[in-house]
């Protein structure tokens, strides 16, 4: 008897953690790409402040069903005065699952997605900008949230939207590219 108690507890506890493993790989399905370079390449002139300065375009899927919305930024964590933000799109709805190339910069897009003010104190994308040396790394997030609105008016800052954001992220994930002069 003792011994079936014993099983039946293994059992249980190698059940739970099977269903912990399947909810946390479910999470390694959201991706984020790009066409325009592979992960951890070198992104384009184009893109930068060196060429025409447009946005990349984005495209994402795997993301938990229970997503309402999508926030996406864009920042340098090796800029000489600390992590600086080329990019804040916000509002995106879960039913949108790509941006296109060269977004306009307006703070709202198509009607519903709103474009936040980057640390150039512009709205909507700014490329790489870099000072002369090493390669930067640019991290492209996308959070996918259980919330359809953030409630934020456009031209919001990053610590506004990372502040409306808490508690509501159900997973997230990034492209990395590389830029330098």
């Amino acid at each position: 008897m003792l011994r079936l108690l014993g099983l039946i507890i293994i059992l249980f506890f190698a059940f739970t953690e099977t269903k912990a493993d399947n909810e946390n790989f479910r999470r390694f399905d959201f991706f984020l790409r790009t066409s325009a370079f592979m992960e951890n390449g070198f992104i384009p002139r184009k893109y930068t402040c060196d060429g025409i300065n447009v946005s990349l375009d984005l495209f994402w899927g795997g993301f938990p069903p229970e997503t309402r919305s999508f926030v996406i930024i864009m920042e340098d964590p090796d800029a000489p005065m600390g992590v600086f933000t080329h990019w804040i799109v916000y509002d995106i709805p879960y039913t949108v699952t790509a941006l296109n190339e060269n977004l306009p910069k307006m703070p709202i897009v198509n009607g519903f997605i709103k474009q936040g003010e980057n640390d150039f104190g512009k709205i909507g994308y700014f490329g790489p900008c870099p000072p002369k040396g090493m390669p930067h790394r640019y991290y492209i997030r996308i959070y996918a949230l259980d919330i359809p609105t953030l409630g934020l008016p456009p031209g919001a800052v990053k610590e506004d939207v990372m502040y409306k954001m808490e508690g509501h992220v159900l997973a997230q994930t990034h492209l990395v590219g590389l830029y330098g002069r």
